[in-house]
């Protein structure tokens, strides 16, 4: 039987958490508009969040749509302020026992973890798997289909389930997830703090199939793509029918066609911005070109610090003395 979350649901609606929320929320926000009407009345409106979440009369509000590129083009679906205040109280109360539940090579949105740590534990894997250049590390890389909008919520709901048993906080994560769909059943935004959070839930009994049935050792996962290294090429063949099988008939995801390689470490894998190799990185073609850009466009010294950090972790000396160096940036 899996571990039980403790919290009540009282812990979750709880004043004190609503107001604890909000701290964390308006970080960053307080010039925006609909923050600052929240706030013109904010313990009225807090109290009436509390009261309907308490009578089980809460209902989600409708989303704000908009696009972005980052760096390819998508759909952010934005909640009106009292969701997402919710939905902060929903993460504060949450996050922390299920991240002791998740897999350690799991790096997406998660305290202490993030990409850089994530290729970090790559290299390390690598130098293991190859044996310090002494036998050919092979790569499976993969990529979810559009994983965000075929996360299930019946699948998820279940998952939840074996882990919550108070029938109140379900059904307050069921007014959540239900709040969204990009087909009937199915689908969560990308916007939402909650969302983060549910598809490492969805995704971590993948992660757990990998490691425990599948014996998978060097495996890493970050949001939709993840990675497996092993010298025997064969090896990953079998196991990508395996995971193909689980994710879909389990999780009801597909793999990208497109985007599902076997190849050498020698050859250099890309992975989270980085073309990998046995003793060095460098940074992704199309990276370096939107990094550029940016810096064309900003030429903030926040801006160009943040760059000149993330090149740090990778060889790229010849592109930090650009920056350094060409007054345009």
């Amino acid at each position: 039987m899996k571990i039980q979350l403790a919290h009540k649901f009282e812990d979750i609606i709880s004043i004190e958490n609503l107001l604890e929320a909000w701290k964390e929320f308006v970080r960053g926000k307080r010039n925006k508009r609909d923050v600052q009407k929240f706030q013109l009345n904010l313990m009225s409106n807090i109290l009436d969040l509390h009261s309907d979440l308490a009578n089980h009369t809460y209902r989600h509000g409708q989303y704000q749509a908009f696009g972005i590129n980052d760096p390819k083009p998508r759909k952010i679906h934005k909640a009106p302020v009292r969701d997402r205040l919710l939905h902060h109280a929903i993460h504060r109360r949450l996050y922390p026992f299920f991240d002791r539940v998740f897999s350690a090579d799991s790096y997406s949105c998660r305290l202490n973890k993030g990409t850089h740590k994530a290729i970090n534990r790559f290299r390390s894997f690598a130098y293991q798997v190859n044996k310090n250049n002494t036998r050919t590390c092979w790569v499976l890389k993969c990529d979810i289909r559009k994983f965000f909008e075929n996360i299930d919520h019946k699948i998820l709901m279940k998952i939840l389930a074996d882990y919550i048993l108070n029938q109140n906080i379900l059904w307050l994560l069921g007014q959540v997830i239900t709040s969204f769909s990009s087909r009937p059943g199915v689908g969560l935004p990308l916007g939402n703090l909650t969302s983060q959070l549910f598809v490492n839930i969805y995704m971590n009994e993948f992660d757990r199939f990998v490691r425990h049935r599948l014996k998978v050792n060097h495996y890493i996962r970050y949001t939709d793509d993840f990675i497996v290294l092993s010298h025997d090429k064969t090896w990953l063949e079998w196991i990508l029918s395996q995971i193909n099988e689980f994710l879909e008939y389990r999780l009801r995801l597909t793999l990208h066609p497109d985007k599902i390689f076997i190849e050498t470490l020698n050859s250099g894998v890309d992975f989270l911005g980085w073309v990998n190799f046995p003793d060095h990185r460098v940074l992704r073609t199309t990276t370096k070109r939107r990094m550029f850009t940016n810096l064309a466009r900003n030429n903030r010294s926040q801006v160009t610090d943040s760059y000149l950090g993330l090149l740090g972790h990778g060889n790229a000396n010849r592109l930090k003395q650009k920056i350094e160096l060409d007054p345009k940036y």
